[in-house]
Order: structure tokens, then C-alpha cells, then sequence
């Protein structure tokens, strides 16, 4: 098994649209991870997501990694966008489909899938 700062790293470098919640796609448990989801959902990006509350480890780690103390956390192509507030705000202001467009193209799938890290 692979250290979990491995792994989170991995799914950051890995997946095109990576948040960090909450809870589930199918019972979001904060409110911010629900509005950033909203906001991704939005402009049809495909978003994969990491439950970080099965172990307080993975936020810690998460934390480590992106220097950002609050969750949701909101990697596009490896890069940090932020949290709730910052990616409804670039929604709101069209940056966050031009983000998304720009790193994805506008040809893609919309899905929202979970991934489950291996804890020790």
C-alpha cells in the first residue's frame, strides 16, 4: 500500500477535476462541498472526488500537499483553485468555464465519480 500522501498526490496529478469533500457525490455532509460541486457541475466538468472524513489523516496530508487549510478543495489539472467561495466566484464571473474549458476542451464528459483512499 502506498503512503497516503502518495496517493492524494496521485489523484491530484491524475484525475483532470479533483475535489476534495465531505462526504459522497450521493450525501455531500458541507454545505461548501455541495456549493463547489454546484459550481463544477455547472460548467460540465468531470469531477472526481475524495472523501476526506474517514480518517482525519487524509486531511492532514491534503493539507501538507496544497498549503490550504479548509475543505472542499478544488484541483484543476493538478492545480489549486481553491475552496467553495473561490470557485463560485469564478463561476459567477465565467473564469471557472474558461478554466475548465482551457485544461479539458469543451468536448467532454460530465461524470462525477469517488475515489476511496487505502488507509491503513
Amino acid at each position: 500500500m502506498k503512503p497516503l500522501n502518495e496517493q492524494i498526490s496521485e489523484v491530484i496529478e491524475r484525475e483532470p477535476v479533483a475535489v476534495f469533500i465531505k462526504g459522497t457525490p450521493e450525501m455531500v455532509m458541507c454545505g461548501n462541498s455541495y456549493r463547489a460541486l454546484n459550481a463544477l457541475a455547472a460548467v460540465g466538468a468531470p469531477v472526481t472526488t475524495v472523501d476526506v472524513l474517514p480518517d482525519p489523516q487524509i486531511r492532514q496530508e491534503l493539507q501538507a500537499i496544497s498549503g490550504w487549510p479548509t475543505i472542499p478543495q478544488v484541483f484543476v489539472k493538478g492545480e489549486l483553485i481553491g475552496g467553495a467561495d473561490i470557485t463560485e466566484e469564478l463561476l459567477a464571473s465565467g473564469e471557472l468555464q474558461q478554466k475548465i474549458d482551457a485544461a479539458l476542451g469543451t468536448e467532454r464528459e460530465q461524470k462525477v465519480e469517488a475515489v476511496a483512499l487505502e488507509l491503513a
